[in-house]
């Protein structure tokens, strides 16, 4: 076939063998919108032009009796060639029935499967890495947090001890030197799914040869913070099948606890009570004095409320660590050493002290004050913990038992020394642990035994009178609370 002259007419009406020249020449006649040059070689290939002179491939045809039509793209960018192989590829697909866009549908579809499945790969590959990077440390503070309204205060406290890094000023013991690493410290820095057993194996061994009683209780507490986390879907998958922390190694690398045997005997009362009454600070005297009379636990003593304690009908509501709550009778000679202490807040045994100003420091302050752009304070200013109730008074009771003759006595010696001293009374078991907030240990007791308080009472007044006899006090248990008169005999 001859190639068409470069000047020749084009047919807009029929099929043209489309070359360079004849696209390049074809042009939208006056008067119509567009005009359409058709490809002899490829059915349903045709370039459209425009009369903005836009020129753009299309191919069309029809599928089940219904048009199709497909943009190819423009010309020159979109070639003649390329024009017509794609032209083919949807010819061959029409003319077998098969609907081009329904092709292109499930290509997308699969493509968007896909691209969620590589985007969920990625997210949970982001997870996983976010949580192989979780500190132990990071999760022993969510771990408290979830916990703490099933723990007491004291628990909590002990999980926040046993973390901290050290390197910080002494508060206590004048102040001086800085705080040593508490025995969890060190792992707190490490990965979660790196805590494996050879590490915490590695790590009892270490702490077992200079602070094993301490260490067993921290060892203690990361066994159950791991059990704990091996039940959270969040850390599950970091966890090993077993705890890492129960192994036989640890355990007899901490060493077992022995029992603790300090306690008050019958005749060291005297010593005990003498040396105790000397106490420059009366919420420290009367506190000690209270654990012994009481047996209850020192926190449950330290953070006794004025709310707590009912005057009228002689009981105390102790905030017991087991039960939650029990009550217990307020004896007169504790009652006696309540009831002087001065109410300087919501605790009993406040740790607040009032100083009294004269007018030289009442001047110097108020310029300190200035200085620092501070309102100025009265005449007067009051010192508090942070808990507002006073700390454990370990250092005092140690100087009084050294006075005393009675080194080793420890504050939990005196609620031992509680249950020992009630064994000379012959008092019902039942009862002496009622008082103490021990669980019933049988069953008759547990299920049958109800004492109200005044019967507890009786006993409990029998063994403070007892004990202070024994101790050579001279109690008045008849005089009213404000007028007590109590003196060594």
């Amino acid at each position: 076939m001859a190639r068409p002259s470069k000047t020749a007419p084009i047919d807009y009406k029929g099929t043209n063998d489309l070359t360079h020249g004849i696209l390049e020449r074809a042009a939208c006649p006056d008067g119509l919108p567009f005009v359409l040059v058709r490809d002899a070689d490829k059915k349903g290939l045709r370039l459209r032009v425009t009369k903005a002179g836009g020129k753009h491939w299309q191919f069309e045809t029809r599928i089940k009796g219904k048009l199709f039509t497909r943009a190819l793209g423009e010309w020159p960018a979109v070639s003649i060639d390329e024009a017509k192989t794609e032209a083919h590829r949807l010819r061959g697909l029409t003319e077998s029935g098969t609907d081009p866009r329904e092709i292109e549908r499930q290509q997308q579809e699969a493509k968007a499967a896909a691209d969620a499945e590589k985007a969920a790969k990625d997210a949970e590959n982001t997870q996983r890495q976010a949580a192989e990077s979780l500190t132990v440390g990071e999760v022993w503070e969510d771990y408290i947090e979830k916990r703490r309204q099933f723990w007491g205060d004291a628990h909590i406290q002990d999980h926040r001890n046993k973390i901290k890094p050290g390197g910080v000023e002494r508060k206590k013991r004048g102040g001086k030197g800085l705080t040593i690493a508490q025995p969890l410290a060190e792992l707190m820095p490490l990965a979660l799914k790196d805590l494996d057993q050879p590490t915490i194996e590695a790590w009892a061994a270490k702490e077992g040869k200079t602070r094993p009683t301490s260490a067993r209780l921290a060892w203690r507490l990361l066994t159950v913070f791991l059990t704990w986390c091996a039940e959270q879907p969040e850390y599950a998958d970091l966890m090993p099948a077993k705890n890492p922390a129960k192994t036989k190694k640890a355990r007899e690398a901490l060493g077992k606890a022995g029992t603790k045997k300090d306690v008050l005997q019958k005749g060291q009362l005297e010593a005990w009570f003498a040396a105790v009454r000397q106490i420059q600070n009366p919420a420290i005297s009367a506190c000690l004095q209270v654990l012994l009379l009481t047996g209850a636990r020192l926190n449950e003593v330290l953070t006794m409320r004025w709310v707590d304690v009912n005057t009228q009908w002689k009981g105390i509501n102790i905030n017991d660590k087991v039960e939650g709550a029990r009550e217990i009778p307020l004896t007169p000679y504790v009652e006696s050493l309540i009831t002087t202490l001065p109410r300087r807040n919501d605790y009993v045994f406040a740790s607040a002290r009032a100083l009294q100003m004269d007018e030289k420091n009442i001047a110097r302050r108020e310029r300190k004050s200035a200085a620092k752009g501070k309102a100025a304070p009265a005449g007067s200013v009051l010192e508090t913990s942070e808990t507002g109730y006073i700390s454990e008074p370990n250092t005092p009771h140690t100087r009084a038992c050294r006075a005393a003759g009675l080194e080793g006595l420890t504050l939990h010696g005196l609620r031992r020394s509680f249950k020992s001293l009630t064994e000379w009374l012959e008092i019902p078991a039942g009862v002496v642990a009622q008082l103490m907030g021990h669980k019933p240990s049988a069953t008759a007791e547990k299920h049958y035994t109800v004492r109200p308080l005044e019967l507890l009472a009786l006993h409990h007044t029998r063994i403070e009178a007892w004990i202070l006899e024994q101790a050579g006090v001279t109690f008045d248990a008849k005089a009213a609370p404000g007028a007590l008169r109590v003196v060594n005999s």
